[in-house]
């Protein structure tokens, strides 16, 4: 993409699986295993044009209150294809973190995530961030408590290094499918400045072309952090 500014952090909200497969008279679960390997090509692509880190919300802290039996088939593609389906990508020199507070999980889901994360530890400079049992106002009231518990006063710089993000930079571009506009909950103190970008399409129909056109409409906009054109 000749041209064009690559955002160095693209977080996306990967939200559509299960209206995807209902719209196609499918149970949800196939949704969930389509959006998980959509989201895997999308990775691949996204690192190739030169992406450096990718954060995607899989599953919210609110997400835990859908049906049993859903949340089960959500394990379950953890279970058989995490480690498959991730592996490859790593071994390209990327780091996979679990974002959020996984001790929610089923302890052989957390040992998947922990062991991914072990086994990819040694790669710094690009990275996978897996919100899972993730909520933005649950991080930051975390972050929080672990600040009072300390008895510090915080900066901005040291108040980030207590979110679960604090290894990798904000957000440059977020983007959303599945038609919502709104963050629900995801990253709400790392967007400050993020571009945000919303796609009618359901997940598993958002193409590497989609993430193309995102990535075009993110390089036409003007960044100004609070300042003006002419200090630019």
């Amino acid at each position: 993409m000749q041209g064009v500014t690559i955002p160095k952090h693209i977080a996306i909200i990967m939200d559509g699986n299960g209206r995807w497969a209902k719209k196609r008279m499918l149970p949800r679960s196939v949704g969930h295993k389509f959006g998980m390997e959509r989201m895997v090509s999308l990775m691949e692509h996204a690192f190739d044009l030169g992406v450096e880190h990718i954060t995607v919300y899989a599953l919210s802290t609110e997400n835990l209150q859908r049906p049993k039996d859903e949340l089960e088939a959500l394990f379950d593609l953890i279970r058989k294809n995490y480690r498959e389906y991730l592996m490859p990508i790593c071994q390209r020199g990327v780091r996979v973190r679990s974002v959020g507070n996984i001790a929610l999980l089923p302890e052989d889901v957390q040992k998947i995530l922990r062991d991914t994360e072990a086994e990819t530890s040694q790669y710094e400079k690009k990275s996978i961030n897996i919100a899972v049992c993730y909520g933005a106002r649950d991080e930051i009231i975390r972050a929080v408590n672990s600040a009072v518990e300390r008895g510090e006063k915080v900066t901005e710089k040291s108040f980030s290094s207590l979110l679960y993000t604090k290894d990798v930079p904000d957000p440059d571009l977020i983007i959303r499918t599945g038609k919502e506009v709104r963050l629900s909950n995801f990253l709400l103190y790392q967007a400050a400045y993020a571009e945000l970008y919303f796609s009618k399409k359901m997940f598993p129909a958002f193409s590497d072309k989609d993430l193309d056109k995102a990535i075009v409409d993110f390089s036409l906009r003007t960044r100004r952090f609070g300042k003006t054109d002419e200090q630019l």
